[in-house]
């Protein structure tokens, strides 16, 4: 497969996975995404966005990822812990699995999730990644979380402002609504411009007991960690840099202190 993105171009569109037909049903998720999908489905929004996408395939267009939800599939609700918030699957083929910031393995890492990657190693003392693929996290309680969730070869943006973002809003409203303890990593405007919907939502929960033999009462609880996008472009400027912003080491203390593990391993 890495030989066909190094190679002819047309060869590598024409072999890439990619979506085929507007088939909510066929894209698996955990059971507990299930109500808020079906709430959507069935909203004017989510009508409008089946009819938009579905005539950009019926004209020819090459739309990635092959599955929209992944994410939804790779981490239930009930499991998350941490979410990342990216903006547009990468729009190149081969690169976009469903993942915010992740590739396929075998896929060259972008410069974006290089930057992750030196940033990992800086705070974590890791050694780096053999792969580009996110997927460990994934499966540990990161939701990696775009909030575009299709997006046309070679075409970045091509599908923003169609309706996903109201469906990844109510997604990550979901989350804030019902997780525990939750870390949410926003790099960058775009995803800090969610900070106000989760604590919105985090704070709008009423205490809750979690046990017949527990005097006490818990609330959601959420850390917001900020900082630049990690693009080449941003990653070192002020006010927030990501190099050096520390944001995987907070997370662990953070929830360690939750009785909340999280391993950053890849």
């Amino acid at each position: 497969m890495t030989g066909s993105l190094f190679g002819d171009p047309a060869a590598a569109v024409a072999d890439a996975p990619r979506l085929t037909q507007w088939t909510p049903a066929d894209w698996s998720v955990q059971p507990d995404w299930q109500p808020v999908l079906d709430a959507f489905w069935r909203s004017a929004q989510g009508a409008s966005l089946a009819t938009f996408v579905q005539s950009r395939l019926d004209a020819g267009a090459v739309i990635y990822p092959k599955h929209p939800l992944w994410a939804l599939q790779l981490t239930a609700l009930s499991q998350v812990k941490v979410v990342i918030l990216g903006q547009d699957p990468y729009h190149g083929p081969h690169q976009a699995q469903g993942l915010s910031f992740s590739v396929a393995p075998g896929v060259k890492p972008p410069p974006s999730l290089r930057n992750i990657f030196k940033e990992l190693q800086r705070d974590l003392h890791q050694p780096a990644p053999i792969s580009g693929s996110l997927e460990a996290w994934s499966k540990r309680g990161v939701l990696l979380l775009n909030t575009c969730l299709t997006v046309e070869d070679g075409r970045p943006a091509s599908h923003a402002k169609r309706g996903w973002e109201q469906l990844t809003d109510a997604l990550l409203a979901e989350v804030a609504r019902t997780s525990p303890a939750c870390v949410y990593m926003l790099w960058g405007g775009h995803a800090q411009a969610k900070a106000e919907l989760i604590a919105h939502k985090t704070r709008a929960q009423p205490p809750s007991f979690v046990g017949l033999r527990d005097v006490g009462v818990h609330q959601r609880e959420a850390l917001v960690l900020k900082a630049n996008h990690p693009s080449p472009l941003s990653a070192l400027r002020p006010p927030q840099p990501f190099i050096g912003c520390g944001h995987f080491s907070q997370a662990s203390a953070w929830l360690a202190h939750r009785d909340v593990s999280m391993e950053w391993g890849l």
